[in-house]
């Protein structure tokens, strides 16, 4: 496949195989047609013939070339194959269209410090498990490393401690190796219904680029549990723009996370 690629992506031989789609040709014929000379014309012939694209007849003194429409079959299931596959994942292109957009709009906001303190989010989400399942969620490691980050990253320490004063870490790497580091506190952990704790996202020297105040409630409900997540900015620098950026659609990624997690966890257990 690669091969029928490679040799598509001349514009000559394309201009070849348009003209072969519509009859077989000499390779005079296709010199005339393309303003090619004839070697050039034989060589472009050659590749084509080679990736299985086209077949000579020899015909007494004259050689004609046909085009072959089976490699072109394939490549088109391929390329098919491609736009399905981008269609079906049309809403992860979606989301890095708003985050850009998103740093754009921040960026002209991000002229001070503590440019963004006091913005204020709240995330609900209606989870498939009972209260205490979905606590031991936020504050086990294991059980919270399966969820809090995007796909993309990779945790390498993540823990919320639930007591007063408890320590709330969260590190991961991205696909490029950079490291990411938040960490805080816990101030109230009422199990379980109640969590609050603070994050302060660092930079690379260790700076505060913006701290996030989360206070974390899980309610009874019919379907399971209504989980809400309030988040309040403070401590915000002018160079937190990616962060506060993508705090909409980084939580909701991650809070999706957590109920597919723990769909996928009911549904293997016996």
């Amino acid at each position: 496949m690669e091969q029928i690629a490679a040799a598509l992506g001349d514009t000559a031989r394309w201009r070849i195989v348009e003209l072969l789609a519509e009859r077989p040709r000499s390779v005079g014929e296709l010199a005339e047609s393309t303003g090619l000379r004839q070697p050039q014309t034989t060589k472009h012939l050659q590749s084509l013939a080679r990736a299985g694209l086209v077949t000579v007849f020899p015909l007494g003194q004259r050689r004609v070339y046909a085009l072959e429409s089976a490699p072109l079959r394939s490549l088109e299931q391929r390329l098919h194959g491609l736009i399905e596959t981008i269609d079906a994942h049309s809403d992860e292109r979606d989301v890095l269209a708003r985050y850009r957009a998103a740093i754009e709009s921040e960026s002209e906001l991000a002229n001070r410090e503590r440019w963004a303190d006091g913005r204020a989010f709240t995330f609900e989400r209606t989870l498939p498990a009972a209260p205490d399942t979905v606590w031991h969620y936020w504050i086990e490691p294991e059980l919270l490393e399966s969820w809090w980050a995007p796909t993309t990253m990779t945790i390498t320490d993540c823990r919320i401690e639930p007591r007063p004063g408890g320590d709330a870490v969260l590190e991961y790497l991205d696909a490029d190796g950079r490291r990411y580091r938040s960490q805080g506190r816990v101030h109230t952990a009422l199990e379980p219904e109640h969590l609050v704790f603070d994050l302060s996202v660092l930079d690379a020297a260790g700076a505060v680029s913006f701290t996030g105040n989360y206070d974390l409630t899980l309610t009874a409900a019919p379907e399971g549990t209504r989980l809400r997540l309030d988040l309040t900015i403070t401590d915000t620098a002018v160079e937190a723009v990616p962060y506060i950026a993508g705090i909409e659609a980084g939580w909701s990624q991650v809070l999706d996370n957590l109920i597919n997690t723990i769909t996928i966890e009911k549904e293997v257990q016996p």
